[in-house]
């Protein structure tokens, strides 16, 4: 097992002219559906390579290793959603032909160690971090975790130093005058950037504790520890893949995320929904990382 470099080993991505997104000859082998059935990506093989198209937004075509990623946008599309496709969506699934395992979570710095805060879009892993990084915490991601061996340690990598909030989250976290990147044009959500208020970790650190988000709105926060098998069906459903159907790389995978997977580091986070409780939920998660360390 290699040591962390601290750093995502990212892809070299080489920006395009615009084109319009032609049909493509085999049909797509996987596509990403919003709750509401709405078409988010095209997944399609090229040779060796892939092709990652988001309609009427751009085509990514990502190389076999990971290693390059080229973008061709559609007229009109800015460079902030660009940049925001690539970093937040087409960047995991490039470290994942890598062989890197980039998980859908957050994470913040405690210390010597961190926490990762997992689950689907819609559960508050971006608020849960930002509510740690912007009193006295720093975060190292608010989506596409990154976990390395370092000996017989697991890491957290950072990654890109912003974080994405909808409008009510921003409202109950972010001061005004907080330093936020341009709009994008495919979402409501405003990227902030990190300064003195919104602290970023720039070093790797331990893993302490993966929470995995419920989505019961409780009235007090509920921590529970995870059986390995139920950590791993969570860990499997919240990884970054680009191809589902490579059994060589999906074994690999699974081979890895199992060894995570028995860890006594898996917990389930229920938590009141409301801002105002978010003070509470970082004191009992504090505790409990203390209660663990002790």
């Amino acid at each position: 097992m290699s040591g962390p470099t601290g750093a995502r080993t990212a892809p070299r991505l080489t920006e395009h002219g615009e084109r319009e997104q032609e049909p493509v000859a085999q049909p797509a082998f996987h596509r990403w559906v919003f709750a509401d059935g709405t078409l988010w990506a095209l997944f399609f093989r090229q040779g060796p390579d892939y092709l990652v198209r988001f309609p009427q937004l751009a085509d990514f075509e990502v190389a076999s290793d990971g290693v390059n990623v080229n973008v061709w946008p559609v007229a009109g599309v800015s460079p902030a959603t660009l940049q925001h496709l690539y970093l937040n969506q087409v960047l995991p699934l490039a470290l994942s032909r890598q062989g890197k395992l980039v998980l859908h979570a957050s994470a913040v710095d405690l210390g010597a160690h961190c926490v990762a805060f997992v689950g689907p879009s819609g559960r508050g892993k971006s608020t849960l971090a930002t509510s740690f990084a912007t009193t006295g915490a720093r975060f190292l991601t608010d989506d596409g975790l990154q976990l390395e061996w370092c000996g017989n340690r697991l890491m957290v990598l950072p990654s890109h130093p912003s974080v994405r909030l909808w409008e009510d989250s921003q409202t109950a976290l972010i001061a005004p005058g907080a330093a936020v990147a341009p709009p994008v044009d495919y979402t409501p959500k405003t990227r902030f950037l990190a300064d003195g208020a919104l602290a970023f970790c720039d070093e790797a650190r331990v893993l302490h504790s993966l929470f995995f988000l419920g989505s019961r709105d409780v009235s007090t926060v509920h921590i529970e520890r995870m059986k390995g098998a139920s950590a791993l069906l969570e860990l499997v459903r919240s990884s970054f893949l680009l191809d589902i159907d490579e059994r060589e790389m999906l074994a690999l995978h699974f081979d890895e995320i199992s060894l995570i997977a028995n860890l006594p580091i898996h917990y389930h986070l229920d938590y009141p929904r409301r801002f105002d409780e978010l003070p509470l939920v970082r004191q009992a998660i504090l505790a409990h990382v203390k209660e663990g360390m002790d």
